[in-house]
This record gives C-alpha cells, structure tokens and sequence, in this order.
C-alpha cells in the first residue's frame, strides 16, 4: 500500500472515530438528566414549574445553536466547528459539577445544551462531507451509535449515583462531570483527522434565496419535522398511555417502551443497505407509512395489540438519518446551511407537537366526562392517534417528493 493510500485510510479512520463517538458522547449528555432531575429537585426544593423552566431553556439553548452553528462551519470549518462544541460540553461538565445554586444550574444547563446543538449539527455535516459512499448505511450506523448510548445513559448515571468514593457518595453533579468529561475523548480524532468541505470556495455554493426556491427543501423541512414528531413522542406518552388506559405497572409499561428503542436501534443497524439499494426518498415513504400503520393498529386495536407501539420503533427509526443522507447527495456543497434551518425548523415543530398531543388529550378527556378511566382512556388515544398521524403526513409528503423528484428525473 503506498504512502498516500495509507495517509488516506488512517484519516478516514479518524473521520469516523469522530462521527461515532461524536454521536455516543451526543446520547449521552442528552438523556443522563432522567435520573439527576427528581435529585436537582431536592437539592435546590424545586417545583415542577422551576424544572419545567430549566427544560425549556434547555431547548432555547439547542435552538440558538441550531440556528448559528451553519455559519460558524462556514466561517471557521467543521473541525474548529467540533471541537469547540465538545470543549464546551466538557466545560459546562465543570459548571454543572460546581453548581450550589438554581440560578448556577440553569446557565450551566444552557450552556451544555448550546454545546447539543452545535454537536448535532456539526455531527450531521461532518457525517454528510465525508459518507459519499453507501450513504444510506453509514448515515443510520451512526445514528444507531446515538440509540445504544441513548439506552445506555440512564442505566450509566443510576450505576455512577449508587456509588461511593472515599465513603462519599457520588451526587447528581459528580455523575454530569463524569459523564461530560466523554466529550474530550472525540476531540482527539477530531484534531488528528482532516475534514472534506471547508476548502469549497463561495462561487461553488447556491445562495440562500435559491436554496429557500427550492421546493424540495420545503418538502423535506415538513418530513423531517413529522417524523421526528412521530419518533420523540413516544418516550413521552407511551408509559402514561399505558400506565392511565389499561392500568400497566410502571415496570410493564417501561418494558414496552424499551421494546419500542430495541427495534429502533436494530432498524438503524440493519436497514441501512436496503434503503442504499432502493433510494433514500422510497425508503422513507415505506418506513414512515409502516410506523403510521403500526401505531393505528396499537391504538384502535387495544390493549392486545400494544406490541404494534414496540413495531412502529423500526418504522421512525431510519427516518432521521435516510433524510440526512438525502440532504448529502442532493446538496453536497451546501449541507451546512441546509441542515442548520431544516434542523432548527424541525425543533420548533417538535416543542410544537409535545403542546399539541397535550392539547388534543385535555380537550378529549373533557368531551368523556373528564377524569373517568374511559374520558382518560380516549384522551390517551386521541393524543397517540396524532403521533401516528404525524407519521402518515411524513408518508405523504415524502409521496409528493418522490413525485417531484421523478418528474424532474431527480429521484436519490
């Protein structure tokens, strides 16, 4: 093997040392605070309106960074784009680890949700530059890191908050500092490697306004927003809608519900090289549909049919990344900007979604009588019915993108 071809193979190496452990560090700061929260709560005697507070801000942060990390790539680079982003995950780590007050708490939080943010889209372009082959499959093997280690933070920080070190034991904001200080392990490759796409000169790319004419990123913002709805729903209503419709223990009802992240992550670990073989765009008419058809059967079907919630996990799961592989061979030059507002638009979608299935389960429960088991039983499913329909309107819409796409001879 000659020098340059063996250059090659150990950047690549570090390129995906990068992605992959980029998403694992990713799942984990998103899900450890399950377990800290009722601790915080404690700590500083929070009500459930000050926690709903931090949660919103949490959000506020992610947003900001969707909206600005674009530029950022395109001002300094994807790997000064990175790097910064994980830096400053370890450094709110810190923050968080010395936080005494609420005050402390909520700007230490905001600062690592800013570092989400920049992760994910950083993440997203550097993964869109360099997977130029069997997109589709590199794409959901990626996203299936950030499943496994989305499983694995809650179980991560419950084992570190049992223990003791020198007979004290190991608090809320020693578990974050630990499990933050992760982030400076992908920082290594991420110096190491080098990274395709910041040497694309400004001629090369389309402007903003010809991308915003573009009827098929439009197209792609309303698939990616209903189906991420249709995918995030579930971890917030789908132990309550058993727990309250068909009186599941918690443990049952948790059960299902890590059925439904098993067929998830095996979907994204399994699926990538049928959707590269059949086109990303058919591909995710055929999953999304799947999942809108599963949860339908689940909730109209009642309760012997609730496996049909774990099934429609394999339907939402290559939704994500078969759009970002999409975006990657459609817009090569422009992945950047494109995910950064098709990314923040799906995240307003998202906070959008949560407000609505709440919504449509009050106003439901109120048209049975209120606070029976039947009027809390239809709520339920009402609520979980729009889930399943964000998943038939991704299908839908990705039914018009095809067309579209086809018409032009354009299909991916």
């Amino acid at each position: 093997m000659t020098t340059g071809k063996l250059n090659h193979k150990r950047n690549y190496i570090w390129q995906l040392l990068t992605v992959y452990l980029g998403f694992i560090v990713f799942g984990l700061s998103e899900n450890i605070k399950g377990p800290a929260i009722p601790r915080m709560q404690i700590s500083f005697q929070l009500d459930e309106a000050q926690i709903g507070t931090l949660l919103s801000l949490n959000s506020l942060g992610y947003l900001i960074a969707c909206m600005f990390t674009g530029l950022m790539v395109r001002k300094i680079g994807i790997k000064a784009t990175s790097i910064i982003s994980f830096a400053s995950m370890m450094l709110a780590g810190v923050l968080i680890w010395l936080s005494y007050s609420y005050g402390w708490l909520v700007g230490s939080t905001f600062l690592l949700y800013i570092g989400n943010g920049m992760l994910e889209i950083g993440l997203a372009i550097l993964a869109a530059r360099i997977f130029t082959r069997n997109t589709g499959t590199m794409m959901n093997l990626a996203h299936f890191f950030y499943g496994l280690s989305s499983i694995i933070a809650p179980l991560l920080a419950t084992g570190l908050m049992s223990l003791s070190i020198a007979g004290h034991t190991i608090d809320w904001r020693f578990m974050y500092f630990i499990v933050l200080a992760f982030s400076l392990i992908p920082i290594i490759p991420a110096l190491l490697g080098k990274f395709p796409g910041d040497e694309v000169q400004p001629h090369e790319r389309k402007s903003f306004r010809t991308l915003m004419s573009d009827r098929s990123l439009w197209l792609l913002v309303g698939i990616l927003t209903f189906g991420v709805i249709s995918e995030l729903s579930v971890g917030g209503w789908l132990v309550n809608f058993l727990e309250k419709s068909y009186q599941w223990s918690t443990v049952s009802a948790s059960g299902m519900l890590s059925s439904f992240f098993i067929g998830f992550s095996l979907a994204r670990l399994l699926l990538g090289p049928i959707i590269d073989r059949i086109g990303y765009t058919l591909s995710v008419i055929i999953v999304s549909l799947f999942a809108a058809v599963c949860t339908f059967i689940a909730v109209l079907g009642g309760e012997s049919l609730a496996i049909f919630f774990a099934l429609a996990g394999a339907g939402v799961a290559p939704i994500y990344p078969t759009v970002m592989a999409f975006i990657s061979k459609r817009y090569p030059q422009d992945s950047d900007v494109v995910i950064s507002f098709i990314v923040t638009v799906m995240g307003v979608g998202t906070v959008a979604g949560n407000y609505i299935i709440g919504v449509i389960v009050n106003v439901v429960k109120q048209m049975f009588g209120g606070e029976t088991q039947l009027a809390i039983m239809r709520g339920y499913q009402a609520g979980y019915l729009f889930i399943g329909f964000c998943a038939l309107l991704c299908g839908v819409l990705s039914i018009v993108l095809y067309l579209h796409l086809k018409r032009r001879s354009e299909l991916i």
